[in-house]
C-alpha cells in the first residue's frame, strides 16, 4: 500500500483484529454483488469504501424516481441509467483505488456460473427468490461463499451460507425452493427506506469479516430485524441432509479466500 492507501483506510489499519494483513486481503478480493437496489446499495458502498480490490456490480434495470427514496447508489440526475453503471459512478468517485465492473445483465444459468467461479465472495442483494435460488446454486457448485438479505415494509434478515465448510447449510436448506411461495415485492408492499440501509450494511460487514478471516459470521444463524419495534433476534438453523442442492456435496473445501 502507498501512503495514500495507508491514510484512507487508517482506521481499519488501528484495530488489532485487521490491521495492514486484512486491509491487504480487501485489496485482493474479489466480490459479486448481485443487485444494485436498496440493499446492494449501501452494501456497495461502504466495501467499496473499506477497499474491496474488486467489485462486480450485477443488475439489468434502470434507475427510476421511486427507487431514490432508499437506493443510495443513485442520483436524481441518472435517473434512467443502467443501475450497474450508475453504481459504478458513485463507487468510483467514492474510492477510485477499487475496480467497479457494471453488468448490466439478467446472469443467466451460464453467466451467474461464469462470475460465481470467479469471485472470491457473493452478496445476494436480489429482490425474487428465482434469482436466490440461482445464485445458491452457483454458489454451492463453486464452494463459494454467500451473504444473503432481505428486507420489506419494517422487516430484514441477514444470514451466511459459508459454502467452504461441508457441514455448512446452503440458502435452499433454509427456504426450500417452492412454485407457490408467497413472493411480497417493496413495489407493492413498500419498505422502510433505513431498513435496507441497515441490513445492506449488514451484509458488508458480515463479507469484511469473511474476506479478513475476522469474528464469527452469521454461518447456521440468521439475523431478523423487526423495525417498527427495533428489535433483532437470532434464528439458529442446520444444515439439511436430505437438501436437493447441497446434499451431495462433499470432499475437500475450495480454496481460501485471498491473503
Amino acid at each position: 500500500m502507498n501512503d495514500e492507501q495507508l491514510l484512507r483506510y487508517a482506521r481499519h489499519i488501528l484495530l488489532d483484529e485487521f490491521g495492514i494483513e486484512g486491509q491487504e486481503r480487501l485489496q485482493a478480493a474479489r466480490v459479486l454483488i448481485v443487485g444494485a437496489g436498496g440493499l446492494g446499495s449501501p452494501a456497495a458502498c461502504y466495501l467499496a469504501a473499506s477497499g474491496v480490490g474488486h467489485l462486480v456490480l450485477a443488475d439489468d434495470d434502470e434507475v427510476e424516481l421511486s427507487n431514490l427514496q432508499r437506493q443510495i447508489l443513485h442520483t436524481t440526475d441518472r435517473i434512467g441509467w443502467p443501475k450497474a453503471r450508475s453504481g459504478q459512478h458513485m463507487l468510483q468517485a467514492l474510492n477510485p483505488h477499487v475496480k467497479v465492473e457494471p453488468l448490466i445483465q439478467r446472469l443467466d444459468d451460464a453467466a451467474l456460473d461464469e462470475q460465481v467461479a470467479q469471485a472470491d465472495l457473493v452478496l445476494d442483494c436480489c429482490d425474487n427468490f428465482a434469482t436466490r435460488h440461482a445464485v445458491n446454486r452457483a454458489c454451492v457448485r463453486h464452494r463459494k461463499p454467500l451473504v444473503s438479505g432481505a428486507a420489506i415494509r419494517f422487516s430484514g434478515q441477514i444470514s451466511v451460507f459459508d459454502l467452504r465448510q461441508s457441514d455448512a447449510p446452503c440458502y435452499h436448506c433454509l427456504f426450500p425452493e417452492a412454485d407457490d411461495a408467497e413472493e411480497l415485492r417493496c413495489a407493492t408492499t413498500g419498505v422502510l427506506a433505513p431498513l435496507v440501509g441497515m441490513v445492506g450494511s449488514t451484509q458488508a460487514a458480515e463479507a469484511i469479516k469473511l474476506l479478513t478471516g475476522m469474528g464469527d459470521p452469521l454461518v447456521g444463524r440468521m439475523l431478523c430485524l423487526d423495525a417498527l419495534e427495533m428489535q433483532w433476534q437470532t434464528l439458529r438453523f442446520r444444515r439439511d441432509p436430505d437438501c436437493l442442492v447441497c446434499a451431495g456435496r462433499g470432499g475437500q473445501p475450495a480454496a481460501d479466500l485471498p491473503n
